[in-house]
């Protein structure tokens, strides 16, 4: 018998749920996870009576109750440390990264979003979403020089919470293919290769054609 659940939305376009879904994996919680079909126009009927904030991930494990993505990260780190790095200081950026992610970068959600089906190359180029792309490569390049020696990912050779943050931006960077630097190009090729998120897009890839949603097909004007 499970510990829990998790609750997530559609795997093709649910770009929080992927954030919430990989820590708890990384972790190793022995949870069902419960795919909630998103319904439009409004919000998910079915989600919003569910989860204490009506959006998902939410995670339900041993009588705690956790949503929020980054809480869920947090929480899960609980059981397994490593998802943070050992070092204070590496944790602290980590962390820091990871709380901006959570907060910010909305040009380039609304311009680029998640679709793990669809080539959007060379759309959704728009001066707030470019901003926003400079930034995260920014942040990626600083936290690699300091922190990333020893492998691929963004605190070296370990898939971490703070990559779980950011894989669903290496999606829509897949996705959307805007310019990047050789640097920012060999970490999306890194997040993409690892089997958590290489299992999450065969995930994607099965979901039936009838959950497809238009305003996340459409191309961009």
């Amino acid at each position: 018998m499970s510990e829990g659940v998790l609750y997530i939305g559609h795997k093709r376009y649910s770009s929080w749920s992927m954030r919430g879904w990989l820590p708890v994996r990384l972790a190793g919680l022995d949870v069902d996870v419960r795919v909630i079909r998103f319904t439009r126009p409004g919000p998910t009927t079915a989600i919003a009576e569910l989860s204490p904030n009506g959006l998902v991930p939410f995670l339900e494990h041993n009588g705690a109750r956790v949503w929020e993505s980054l809480a869920i990260c947090d929480y899960c780190a609980e059981m397994c440390p490593s998802l943070w790095p050992a070092d204070r200081v590496a944790r602290a950026h980590a962390r820091s990264i990871s709380a901006e992610m959570h907060a910010g970068f909305r040009e380039l959600r609304m311009a680029m979003w998640m679709n793990l089906g669809r080539d959007f190359a060379g759309l959704g180029r728009t001066p707030g979403a470019l901003k926003d792309i400079a930034r995260i490569e920014a942040l990626w390049a600083e936290t690699r020089a300091r922190f990333g020696d020893g492998g691929p990912f963004l605190f070296g050779a370990s898939f971490g919470a703070a990559d779980a943050m950011f894989a669903p931006v290496v999606a829509r960077f897949l996705g959307w293919k805007p310019e990047l630097t050789a640097e920012s190009a060999a970490y999306c090729a890194a997040v993409r290769a690892h089997p958590l998120v290489a299992e999450w897009y065969d995930g994607a890839a099965a979901e039936p054609v009838e959950w497809l949603i238009e305003d996340y097909e459409r191309i961009p004007q």
